[in-house]
């Protein structure tokens, strides 16, 4: 079946890799994603499906037929950094990184849909995310940062 990733067309084989997160690391090579609850309770495979935020290792690779998905490889451009990237290693938000592309995914699509929010705003759009590591204020901190940085330049 047939899915754009990363703006990317591929194909992928549903049947050999059933969940979305397994096509994804198995098939596509795609690691960036992790594995870490295989129960949608952590939110470290958290991408991007049609816009929407989704738990890879919950999502049926077959329903994904068309599909656009986005995941925290696709949000540098190139070799350069998406600024929340950036903005986790300047602020210590990634300790030992297991949850870190989900936290990222999950902020990109907050920033899109809020450009400004409130802490309020950024801790509910990242409560689907755990933080074994408890790095939560600096996760807070390095997406607040991008936020005014960008509402700066505006």
């Amino acid at each position: 079946m047939r899915l754009t990733v990363n703006s990317t067309l591929r194909e992928v084989d549903a049947g050999r890799h059933p969940t979305l997160l397994a096509a994804l690391r198995d098939q596509l090579d795609l690691t960036g994603s992790k594995l870490v609850c295989d129960r949608g309770e952590c939110g470290a495979c958290t991408v991007r499906l049609d816009g929407d935020l989704v738990y890879a290792c919950l999502t049926l690779t077959a329903a994904c037929e068309n599909a656009q998905v986005q995941t925290v490889e696709g949000l540098a451009s190139g070799n350069d950094l998406h600024p929340l990237q950036q903005a986790f290693i300047s602020h210590d938000a990634a300790q030992c990184g297991f949850c870190t592309p989900g936290q990222l995914v999950t902020a990109a699509a907050l920033l899109e849909r809020l450009p400004n929010p409130s802490d309020g705003d950024i801790r509910a759009a990242m409560s689907g995310n755990l933080c074994r590591c408890g790095t939560y204020p600096k996760i807070i901190a390095a997406i607040r940062a991008v936020a005014d940085e960008r509402g700066a330049a505006t």
